[in-house]
């Protein structure tokens, strides 16, 4: 036999294992917890747990601050709820409902006080209500800024016209608007003239709420108001309601004066100290900060008395015999008076320093050399034009083409000047150019070339033939509405000086501008941040901060306080005195750096109802939150892809605009109501809505003119161009500007031809005859310093 062999299982055939080997990879479930887990399973737990736990603290954070606003809001301490009637129609009596409500929260149901606050034992309640007045959109509108309850009154006797019920009128659609751009607090809608009959007094509530449900917003109630146990079960609701108000409003502590007196210390001063009394409302007053009194302007404070509570909630006292008391009764609890040192200064305007600019005395090699140039006089210099800095010089550059190196001597290059041009350029720019709009002096303009010389084929037109025929062609191509910025040059007036302010730019979006080039003298006057944002940051955080903090210069939310204001025009706190009984007299404390001047810029849409024409700088009163101020805004685009924008000459509708004006600096997010007053008519109209956007005098808000010329000849992509300019200097000054045709060919100017303005232009195409050449000119538009600031001080 042969050799015996031995078998030798395969390693991977696990048939062949024994069942021992099979197992050794096995481990038992006492290892398999601590050999087959790492130990980062124990972070993911802890880090679980620790989100759970932050999860619950902010729950019960916000329910802590939620139950605190509740009973700040209906407390013992708290202030009267305020509750605005407003009638949707001219239909609706308010006077009645208004009577119900007063015997209703009076214990004994008497009849209306004097005041327009009651404390209500039986509701536990304090509450003011407040009657709009139907046509008087300045009194609604003060009175909506404080309304802690919008309760809008309808009533289902209102006149039915085809089918169709007519709850809301004119006026109240456009209270609504303003209403809605505001901020609207709580709402709700009370409902009058219901039948008694069940089933018809249903169904017009249904057809009511189903007419006015889409003008409100989701959460509006519709109550029935005809009988006492309706308005009662309002008040109960309301009573246990969490009322919610505009965050705007939230940010800053307010006080509606009950009421206003004065203080006359000098009255050949013109200067009083205004007394205002109310219930101060949504955060603590510091006295050292500074306080606005709605329409009259930023003061400081003089003293805040803390007086005893004059509505409180006592039953053992008859709450309707309670009345405000005279200033020398009502008892003093606490008085703070303003510490020099950290009270805020009150300052509007900057104080330029005219020394500033000023430079140092010059050194002996600045003047050998001045000396030496003057000795040159004759010798040709590159200079430029009278208020031109280097940044400008960057924008006039010289024409080194090859194809025009054979005309472009130094004679034609309008920046080199000799000396004795300059002098007579010196005197020429001496003028001052008030307004594009307006004709120049040219009296020492030099026009005897405009006559004695040719210019192609129209050589022996005069000036009015010259009118006439530019008028017909621009009734034949321009059309005002497409080309809103086409202006034409007057023949008598040389266009490198009617236009000297104006540049040309290689693109509008990319091209570079510096924003502090030729400022203003208003800009001396104005505040600027470096960090806007983190600016606001912080002042909001150090307000936050005085409000968590107990501090012997606060006064607390709710607390009944009388202001004295100091150094109030005499005229203004007389006319606020007469007011106080029929629209909300309001002094709001003002953050920090909010008195200062500066440019604010709103986004803000014309409104619907408004048809007459927004002309840019036209006097508009502006509504800034609590603020009233008069302000002369420019209109431009609202761009977002460049950092310039186009300046409109009227505010367009249909579409949202930049409104940039010289304001006082506050601090978004802000409603803003643009009203104006027209000539002869007291009630002002509502003329657009929106908001604050942004704090930024560095904002580039350009002004637009094209300058039209049509080809007289044209030969492929070269034209001769005419009546764009009417001299051959002008050719030269505005030479390096690019040109573009309406058919969509852009070029240059080659050179001048002849003696009356025409020009040689080359394009990247063919040139049609029918076609129009243009060139975009642009200047830097700044808003109007208002005459007055506020509507008040009148």
């Amino acid at each position: 036999m042969g050799n015996s062999r031995i078998q030798v299982n395969k390693a991977h055939k696990t048939r062949f294992t024994s069942k021992s080997s099979r197992n050794l990879h096995r481990t038992s479930l006492q290892d398999s917890g601590r050999i087959g887990k790492s130990d980062s399973n124990n972070y993911v737990k802890s880090a679980k747990a620790a989100r759970l736990q932050r999860g619950k603290m902010l729950r019960e954070q916000k329910k802590a601050a939620v139950l605190k606003e509740k009973r700040a809001s209906g407390g013992l301490n708290s202030a009267p709820r305020v509750i605005v009637l407003f009638p949707l129609s001219a239909s609706v009596e308010l006077d009645s409902l208004n009577e119900d409500l007063f015997k209703l929260l009076s214990s004994d149901g008497s009849e209306v006080p004097s005041s327009s606050t009651v404390a209500s034992s039986e509701y536990k309640l304090k509450a003011t209500v407040l009657k709009a007045p139907h046509r008087d959109l300045l009194t609604c509108m003060e009175m909506a800024k404080v309304a802690d309850l919008m309760a809008f009154v309808a009533s289902a006797s209102s006149p039915w016209e085809d089918n169709n019920s007519n709850y809301i009128d004119s006026f109240g659609n456009q209270c609504l608007s303003v209403f809605r751009s505001i901020g609207l607090p709580s709402t709700t809608v009370l409902i009058r003239d219901l039948p008694s009959e069940l089933k018809k007094k249903n169904e017009l509530k249904k057809i009511c709420t189903s007419q006015l449900a889409s003008e409100f917003p989701e959460d509006c109630k519709f109550y029935p108001a005809d009988t006492r146990d309706e308005l009662h079960k309002f008040m109960w609701l309301f009573k246990a309601q969490r009322l919610t108000v505009p965050h705007w409003r939230s940010q800053r502590p307010y006080v509606v004066a009950q009421k206003v007196g004065m203080l006359v210390d000098d009255e050949s001063s013109g200067k009083c100290t205004l007394l205002l009394s109310g219930y101060l409302r949504a955060r603590k007053l510091s006295i050292n900060q500074l306080v606005h009194v709605s329409g009259v302007g930023d003061f400081q404070f003089s003293k805040i008395e803390v007086l005893n509570e004059p509505f409180p909630l006592n039953e053992r006292k008859n709450q309707n015999s309670m009345e405000l008391d005279a200033l020398h009764d009502e008892e003093v609890l606490n008085s703070l008076v303003p510490d020099p040192i950290k009270q805020e200064p009150l300052v509007v305007e900057n104080t330029p320093d005219l020394l500033a600019g000023e430079q140092t005395w010059p050194t002996e090699e600045e003047m050998a050399e001045a000396d030496k140039n003057q000795k040159q006089g004759k010798l040709k210099k590159k200079t430029l034009p009278r208020g031109t800095s280097e940044y400008q010089a960057a924008w006039i550059v010289d024409d080194t083409d090859e194809e025009d190196s054979d005309i472009g001597d130094s004679d034609d290059n309008r920046m080199v000047l000799d000396r004795e041009e300059d002098a007579n350029e010196e005197r020429k720019y001496d003028q001052e150019f008030e307004d594009d709009e307006k004709s120049l002096n040219v009296r020492d303009f030099d026009s005897g070339t405009q006559n004695d010389s040719e210019m192609m084929d129209d050589e022996d037109l005069t000036d009015e033939q010259i009118k006439d025929e530019i008028k017909k062609i621009k009734e034949a191509h321009a059309d005002d509405e497409e080309f809103p910025d086409e202006v034409e040059i007057p023949i008598d007036v040389p266009a490198r000086r009617r236009f000297a302010k104006y540049r040309g730019l290689k693109s509008f979006r990319t091209s570079s501008w510096d924003p502090n080039e030729s400022l203003p003298q208003d800009y001396a006057r104005i505040f600027a941040f470096d960090n806007v944002a983190r600016t606001q940051k912080l002042v909001l955080k150090q307000a936050l901060k005085m409000e968590e903090e107990d501090r012997d210069d606060c006064v607390q939310t709710g607390s009944y306080v009388r202001l004295h204001i100091k150094e109030v025009p005499l005229g203004a706190a007389s006319k606020l005195s007469s007011l106080v009984n029929t629209k909300p007299i309001i002094g709001f404390g003002l953050l920090q750096h909010e008195s200062k001047m500066s440019v604010l810029h709103f986004s803000v849409k014309k409104y619907d109802g408004y048809e007459a024409p927004i002309k840019t700088k036209e006097e508009l009163m502006f509504h800034v939150g609590f603020r009233q101020i008069i302000a002369r805004p420019v209109f431009s685009t609202d761009n977002f892809s460049s950092d310039k924008h186009k300046m409109e000459r009227f505010l367009h509708s249909g579409s949202f605009s930049l409104a940039s004006i010289y304001g006082p600096i506050s601090f978004p997010p802000l409603p803003l109501v643009v009203l104006k007053i027209s000539e002869g008519s007291d009630a002002p109209a509502v003329a657009a809505l929106g908001s604050l956007k942004s704090i930024e005098p560095n904002k580039i808000i350009s002004k637009k003119i094209i300058l039209t010329g049509y080809p007289q000849r044209v030969s492929k992509m070269k034209a001769s161009v005419r009546y764009m300019f009417h001299n051959p200097e002008d050719v030269k000054w505005f030479k390096p500007v690019e040109v573009w045709s309406k058919c969509g060919r852009r070029g240059r100017v080659k050179e001048p031809v002849g003696t009356h303005g025409a020009m040689k232009c080359i394009f990247n195409g063919v040139v049609q005859q029918h076609d129009i050449v243009c060139m975009n000119l642009y200047k830097r538009a700044y808003p109007k310093w208002p005459e007055r600031l506020y509507p008040q001080l009148l």
